[in-house]
Formats: C-alpha cells, structure tokens, sequence
C-alpha cells in the first residue's frame, strides 16, 4: 500500500512538471515592434499614424457611432497593393461621397446644437446686462454705455473712422483687440457689422463707449472662425479717435 501511494506521488509530481513545461512553452513570444531603419520605414510609419489619427476623429466625431474595422482596413490596403480589391474604384468614391455626407451633416447638426446653446446665454446675458446702470437700448437691440462723451463731431454710415477697440465675449474672452496690439485701425462705417454701424455713428470724436451687440447685429447665426461661435453676443470697448469725412 505504501510502494502504490509512492508511485502515484511520483506521477503526480512529474504529471505537475511535465504540465508546467506545457504551459510554459505555451506563452506567447514577445514580438517587438519592427524598428525604423530607413526613411522609407519612418514615411510608412507616420502614413500610420496619420490614419490612425483620421480613425479615431471618424469615432469621435460620431460619438462612437461608427468603429472602423483595423483589419478590414489592412486588408483593404494589401488587396489594392496585390492588384485585387474587392469594390472597384467606382464603388469606393460612392461609399466614400455618402459617408462624406453623413459625416458633413452630423457636424452640422452639432454646431447648430453648440450655437443654440451660445444664443440662449447671450440672450440671458442681455436681459440681465439692460437693466445694468447707465447701459441704453436702441429700437435693433443694440446695448450702449457710455464711458467718456466726447465733444467732436458724429461720424455717419459713409465716412471713415480711426478708433481704438477691444472685443470680448459674454465670458471675458477678448478675440481682438486693437489696444493689445498698440495700433489704431481706420475703416469705412458701413463696411463692419451692423452693431458697428449703428453704435459708432452715435459717438462723437474723443468718445468712449461700450456696445454689447446681439448677434444678429454681429455674425449671426454664422460666426466668425473658430473664437466667435454661432449666436455669440459680442461686447466691443470703442474709443472714437478721428472721423474722416
């Protein structure tokens, strides 16, 4: 009984070893990354990663509606590189010109929602900013404050002024500024906004006023590049320096 509980103590001892040495040759080999060795290598490499970059816009931009398949992506590539892809090159502009369209009107639809979210706090902000001392109204809804009056003559819609000016958004962003650049800028009165045209008209020379102008009086529903959303409500400090008529 003894010399049979041995045995099998043995085979249980060598079953464990010889199970180890299984596992362990089971273990994937570490694959190291591919090194760059020529410029031909780091060209390769960084088409890669400009892809990967498109790739992951693509999901981001679709809020992860859409998840490209890697290996349908490889596989596309080596097939058009053997000569033998599956859709022609007809069927890739059409599938490509489609999805160029979604992708055109989910963005959009996304800037209409961002811009809706804009105007509504600009007109909040000009509810609570017309009840403010000193700020007046016009028949547009431009808002007005006089900082200093001045003592010269009115430009009108055809002349050209010469001022000095800073302009902000609701939250205090400033996207241009005359004064930070230490240059005044001279332009005909009806070549700006709306908001420009009808305020500087009621300064005189030497004046300094604060509009704070709808966007309908501004740009709209279109904005103005990347720091003036859709909707934005502006507020410009305008000093009138000369008017030449």
């Amino acid at each position: 009984m003894k010399k049979l509980i041995f045995v099998l103590g043995v085979i249980s001892f060598l079953t464990a070893c010889s199970t180890k040495k299984i596992v362990e040759a089971a273990k994937p080999v570490e694959i190291l990354p591919k090194p760059l060795l020529t410029k031909a290598d780091s060209v390769a490499y960084s088409f890669g990663l400009n892809v990967a970059e498109t790739f992951l816009k693509i999901e981001d931009d679709t809020d992860g509606d859409v998840k490209l398949d890697i290996d349908i992506f490889s596989d596309a590539i080596k097939e058009k590189l053997g000569n033998n892809p599956r859709i022609s090159d007809a069927e890739m502009q059409a599938v490509m010109q489609v999805f160029s369209n979604e992708m055109m009107v989910r963005s959009q639809e996304k800037e209409k929602k961002k811009n809706m979210v804009v105007k509504e706090k600009g007109l909040k902000f000009l509810a609570a900013n017309a009840s403010k001392a000193g700020v007046k109204t016009t028949a547009s809804g431009l808002q007005y404050k006089v900082i200093k009056a001045g003592s010269g003559i009115s430009p009108m819609a055809t002349d050209e002024v010469r001022v000095h000016y800073t302009g902000k958004l609701i939250d205090g962003t400033v996207f241009d500024s005359s004064v930070e650049r230490g240059e005044p800028i001279n332009f005909k009165l009806n070549q700006v906004i709306p908001g420009w045209t009808e305020g500087v008209q009621l300064m005189k020379k030497g004046a300094k006023y604060e509009f704070t102008i709808p966007s309908e009086l501004a740009y709209g529903e279109r904005g103005s590049g990347p720091q003036i959303p859709g909707g934005s409500v502006l507020i410009f400090e305008v000093e009138l320096l000369d008017v030449i008529k």
